[in-house]
């Protein structure tokens, strides 16, 4: 704080530069020999006021001289744009000066240069010094010079008083101010001497002034409008204004010294300098006299000093910018389009998922992707960013979304989206959310208008993000996905397949049968059409939903999901026969590309009919509708049948194997307006109704006492309200230990619970909030209660009192505290009596000193379980997709070494799905929640695919959509022979609506390492059976002894393979080498039984429940989306069927025996009983 004085006055200070403390009617006079009370005074001696005054030591001139020249930043920019053009000006009038030389009129004045005759054959040593020192100066440019220097003295002058903080010596050495003592005092001088007008000044000096002027201008002008400037132009500049200052000082300076030599010319000079700094050299123009001479040396000195600095500084800015990215222009972001994507850490993997989902939409293509991120970009990103590809159209900026200037470089407020994606690998995840939610806000608070696109981790953290056009939870999608997968099989290959952009194209040239049906299903994606803008749909205006769905699949190909008001914002999946298309609903509809890329090309007969000319492309007639697809640049050829659906397909028959006519079942045709209280539970599926009246004894006894109703207690913030199974009471906390008894029950295992259906277990190490996600699905109340599975939580660490007072209203849920390695814990909590066991990954294990390493631990427990248990289905999450391939890895299985290379061949194609075919992933065995991340970019083109997957993984229950559920397809239901006609039968009968297949094929792996015990008599069995190895079926088979022996079995027939195992050993060396072979197999899987048996026995329980049923190698499984109709059914396939909602057709007078359990049911859901029509 500047000093303070007391004044008489107010009208002696100046308002602009002083703040008063209280001002005052009237000047009141004091004494400077009193005391000055403080301000803290004020009151105790309210007779006496003192007027303060601040910042009175810029009152002072000198110091409002400095304000003008150098603090205040306008000012001093005038101040420096003058001094600049002076330097100029003496510049130019130095040229005028020469370009008036006359060396006569020198001589005439000089005496010395009189009696030295001016001719140019001057030698070195016979030098005419006065020419040197003495030079023609026409009294007008003289005069000017005068002026300007006299100026320049008094400016610099001022500046050097203004800038004076005690150390003369220290200003008087400064070169710019010797440089303008140089340039200024001796034409002052001639003011007072005129013999002196002629003397030689050395005013091209002042170029290097006028270099250091425009260099602070330049400073002084991005401090005026406070913008920040690249100190990569500043030091390009520097460097062209040094060349430029270098060049003209020695073509000046040896202009000058050669009028005593070789008379040159300043362009000679001009000439000469370049030709030797350009390091060419031609030698036809040469300094003559040493003066000269010496002058070049040291101008070459002085550039070998300067120059290599200047270049030096400019190559390490170059590398930091290389780092740090530049800027993307404002011009550019008005006239282009771009997105931010703010990451804190930008791996290669994140990175081109991004790219390929982003630019796989054909209007993206012209967009800009602007990344900014803390971190400096590695060298694998780099290399990545080099690539034509991405170099042209992605911007990488190293800056922090919470600073307004790096806000300000990437053009956030233009950006037409920002992406804000948190850090999965670190292993403090709620700490990565705080950042992603800073990030969040900074974005909004910069670009209130901008679109945000937010992923966040954690539950919890989600409402603070709220504000945000599209919100990802990722441990949300994670849980329900994996909870899903356990009542419907590779649910999350299903998801990830939909939320990805193919056009159906891997696979097809594999020689493998299932992986181009495979690949070619995975093509189908989700999109969006009005009803009165589509041919798809346009024809059903005033028919109803199920009917709708029905023949557009029967007809064109697609499968409608579902749709959406004009009037409602909200998306209905599969609303029910009830639902009435008009010409205003959005449908939603899965296909291999969306109607807009659609060519429809009409059958031969139906051109016949209409006059239309025949392509002869299409000449053979085709009864399918839609199996013979033509991806092509983005176009899709769908082939039309006749609209007109045939009068008798309504009694489908099949002919009986002896050839009488005996009918078969035939399937109901789908009304146009159905009867909705004729619908009813397909035939194809157990009783799925939950007409609590009709309960039998069984089901009755299993959960006859739950109630339906909404979980009283969310864990966290932000979750939706799914109406659930609940238990009438809370349980204790000491029930829900499922390894420990209490005063309620004794129960210490699973086996004493006496669980009818198979348990699902969760592997977790933690009970985050998260887990509750995972239960709901499964308990949500179109669940039928018979069909409930427990579930257990193995968790690492004991859960807390906040998570179990949210789960303690669920039936049949449990805990225990232990981990997968340790086979106590798995035996204790039942994994022999389990059907899933969900490996969840462990959030201290997703960082790694090799990012690839994280999921080590995971994959070799799921490996141990995998052999100690090889009837159980387990489900692994992993952190990074590209470690699914050791899954279940067997070292010298041929078939996954093809899989392998199938892998890379389409990773070089391009496909953002090349990890489609390895066999875990395809069975829904495995999963990684970095393949959601296409979720939140198809967002971006897609605004609804995240509310529709909230919807289809029950995260989300909106009062009249249906939900994801899966029926099996047994015996009895083989004659309806095709997807087509299934999708006729669930129409017609129960208004659901296929959209997929989960196939489980027999397959022949040819691995030496076979864990199935193998004996002689089963193997004579086998090689009776080997003609019936080679036809499909659904059963598993075992592999035969002599099919390990010859892992080349697969490559030759099957007649040859059962000659070749009826074969007598050729020698007693191979028979005791095959038997040595098959007591090796059969020891290890005896070895390891009996260790299971022995850990089962030490804990006291029963091993009747330990089998040793075959594992899954003899068998493969994928993922149908939307199968042709002709696609052919096979015993246990299992549908993915979308049920329309139960309480959506419930009548309004329903009985009073319908709803008596959500009478009977505790307080916390009874206030739930009138919004449910319960």
């Amino acid at each position: 704080m500047a000093g303070a004085k007391l004044t008489p006055s107010p009208s002696e200070i100046d308002p602009d530069v002083k703040t008063e403390a209280q001002k005052t009617p009237e000047p009141t006079w004091v004494n400077p020999s009193m005391s000055v009370r403080t301000m803290g005074s004020f009151g105790s001696d309210a007779g006496q006021r003192v007027q303060v005054e601040f910042y009175v030591n810029e009152n002072t001139f000198k110091e409002r001289l400095k304000l003008f020249f150098i603090k205040n930043q306008r000012s001093s920019l005038r101040i420096r744009l003058f001094n600049f053009s002076l330097k100029i000006l003496t510049c130019a009038l130095y040229i005028l000066r020469v370009s008036l030389d006359n060396p006569e009129e020198v001589n005439s004045e000089c005496p010395k240069c009189r009696n030295s005759s001016w001719n140019n054959n001057t030698t070195a040593q016979d030098i005419n010094w006065g020419l040197i020192f003495w030079v023609y100066r026409n009294p007008p440019v003289w005069a000017i010079q005068v002026t300007v220097a006299l100026i320049s003295f008094l400016e610099t002058m001022l500046i050097t008083y203004l800038s004076y903080k005690g150390n003369i010596w220290e200003q008087m050495f400064q070169m710019s101010f010797i440089l303008e003592m140089i340039n200024t005092v001796p034409f002052i001088i001639t003011i007072f001497w005129p013999p002196l007008k002629n003397i030689f000044v050395p005013v091209f000096l002042n170029c290097w002034l006028a270099k250091g002027a425009l260099e602070n201008m330049i400073n002084d002008f991005h401090r005026a409008i406070q913008r920040t400037h690249s100190a990569m132009f500043n030091q390009v500049f520097i460097l062209i204004c040094t060349l430029l200052c270098l060049v003209f000082t020695g073509a000046c300076g040896i202009q000058h010294l050669e009028r005593a030599g070789k008379h040159l010319t300043l362009f000679d000079s001009l000439y000469f300098c370049i030709v030797t700094f350009s390091t060419v050299g031609y030698g036809d123009v040469t300094p003559q006299i040493w003066p000269s001479q010496l002058l070049v040396v040291i101008l070459i000195c002085v550039a070998l000093v300067v120059l290599p600095l200047q270049f030096e500084e400019l190559a390490y800015l170059w590398m930091e910018s290389q780092k740090s990215g530049g800027n993307y222009s404002r011009h550019r972001a008005q006239t282009e389009k771009h997105v931010v994507l703010c990451v804190s850490s930008l791996k290669i993997d994140l990175l081109m998922d991004f790219l390929n989902e982003f630019y796989a939409h054909p209007r993206l293509q012209d967009y800009y992707v602007v990344i900014l991120c803390p971190a400096e970009m590695d060298i694998q990103v780099r290399r990545i960013l080099q690539i034509p590809l991405w170099s042209q159209r992605v911007i990488y900026l190293q800056g922090s979304a919470l600073k307004d200037q790096d806000l300000m470089r990437a053009k956030m407020d233009d950006a037409e989206a920002c992406f804000i994606l948190s850090s999965r690998n670190e292993v403090d995840r709620t700490a990565a959310d705080h950042q992603t939610i800073l990030r969040a806000w900074a974005a909004k608070d910069f670009a209130p208008n901008c679109p945000l696109y937010v992923q966040i981790l954690k539950p919890e953290n989600k409402f603070h993000v709220k504000f945000a056009d599209h919100v990802v939870c990722e441990e949300e999608f994670k849980y329900a996905m994996l909870a899903l997968n356990c009542v419907c099989p590779a649910t999350s290959t299903l998801v990830t397949l939909l939320v990805h952009t193919s056009r159906g194209q891997e696979g097809q040239m594999s020689p493998e049968q299932w992986q181009r049906t495979y690949g070619r299903c995975s093509g189908n994606e989700v999109y969006h059409i009005r009803l009165c803008d589509s041919k798809f749909f346009g024809e059903y205006d005033g028919k109803s939903f199920t009917y709708a769905s029905f023949h557009a699949h029967k007809k064109y190909g697609v499968c409608l999901i579902g749709v959406k008001r004009e009037d409602n914002k909200s998306i209905l999946l599969n609303p029910g026969p009830r639902h009435i298309m008009a010409a205003t609903d959005t449908c939603y509809y899965i296909n291999i590309t969306k109607e807009e890329n659609s060519a429809f090309i009409f059958k031969q007969e139906e051109k016949h009919n209409k006059g239309l000319p025949v392509s002869g492309l299409y000449d053979a007639p085709s009864r399918l509708p839609v199996h013979s697809i033509i991806a092509s640049m983005g176009t899709v050829a769908i082939d039309l049948q006749n609209p007109d659906p045939p009068e008798d397909n309504s009694k489908l028959t099949l002919p009986t194997e002896n050839g009488a006519g005996s009918r078969r079942p035939s399937i109901a045709p789908v009304l146009e307006i159905a009867d909705s209280s004729a619908i009813l539970p397909c035939d194809l599926l157990s009783d799925q109704s939950e007409d609590e009246t009709n309960q039998s004894d069984d089901e009755g006894s299993v959960g006859s006492d739950f109630v339906k109703g909404y979980p009283p207690n969310s864990p966290y913030i932000g979750s939706s309200p799914t109406l659930c199974h609940l238990l009438p009471q809370k349980a204790p906390f000491c029930c829900l230990r499922l390894d420990k008894g209490c005063m309620h029950n004794s129960f210490e295992d699973a086996k004493a619970y006496g669980f009818k259906n198979k348990l699902i277990i969760v592997s977790a190490e933690t009970a985050g909030n998260g887990l509750y996600n995972f239960i709901v699905p499964l308990r949500a109340y179109y669940r039928p209660r018979k069909e409930l599975n427990p579930i257990v939580l193995l968790l690492d660490n004991p859960p807390d009192n906040h998570f179990l007072e949210a789960i303690c209203c669920f039936p049949m849920v449990y805990f225990m505290a232990g981990t997968i390695d340790n086979l106590d814990n798995l035996l204790q909590c039942g994994i022999i009596y389990a059907d899933n066991l969900v490996v969840v990954d462990k959030e201290s294990t997703m960082s790694a000193e090799e990012d690839y390493m994280a999921d080590a631990k995971t994959i070799v427990n799921v490996q141990t379980m995998f052999r100690l248990f090889p009837s159980l289905s387990i489900i692994t999450e992993l952190t990074h997709p590209s470690n699914m391939r050791f899954m279940q890895f067997r070292a010298k299985d041929c078939y996954s070494l093809a899989l392998s290379k199938l892998e890379k061949i389409e990773r070089d194609k391009g496909s953002n799905l090349a990890f489609m075919f390895r066999l875990p992933f395809a069975a829904g065995r495995v999963f990684s929640i970095s393949m959601l991340d296409t979720l939140l970019y198809q967002s971006f083109v897609k605004d609804y695919m995240i509310l529709i997957a909230r919807l289809l993984l029950g995260l989300d229950t909106t009062p009249g959509s249906g939900y994801l559920c899966a029926m099996k397809v047994t015996e009895e239901d083989l004659w309806i022979r095709t997807y087509g006609r299934l999708f006729q039968k669930l129409c017609s009968s129960s208004a659901e609506i296929p959209i997929g297949i989960y196939r489980t094929e027999s397959h022949m792996f040819s691995a030496s390492e076979s864990q199935v015990s193998i004996n002689a008599e089963e193997g004579e069995e086998q090689r009776e059976r080997g003609e019936s190895w080679k036809e499909k079926t659904a059963h598993r088979n075992s592999t035969t002894s002599d099919q390990s022996e010859h892992p080349l079995l697969r490559k030759k027939s099957m007649q040859w393979a059962r000659r070749l195992s009826r074969k007598k050993p050729a020698s007693r060396a191979e028979r005791i080498s095959q038997q040595r072979l098959n007591l090796y197999r059969r020891s290890e899987r005896q070895e390891l039984s009996e260790l299971v048996k022995n850990r089962m026995k030490h804990l006291g329980l029963p091993t009747v429940g330990y089998d040793e049923m075959n594992d899954h190698q003899n068998t493969l499984s994928y993922v149908l989306i939307n199968p042709p109709p002709d696609t052919m059914l096979e015993l246990n396939d299992i549908v993915y069927i979308i049920r329309s909602d139960p309480l959506a057709h419930m009548p309004d007078d329903a009985p009073v025996g319908q709803s008596r359990g959500t009478r009977n049911q505790q307080d916390f859901g009874t206030e739930t009983r009138d919004e449910t029509h319960l």
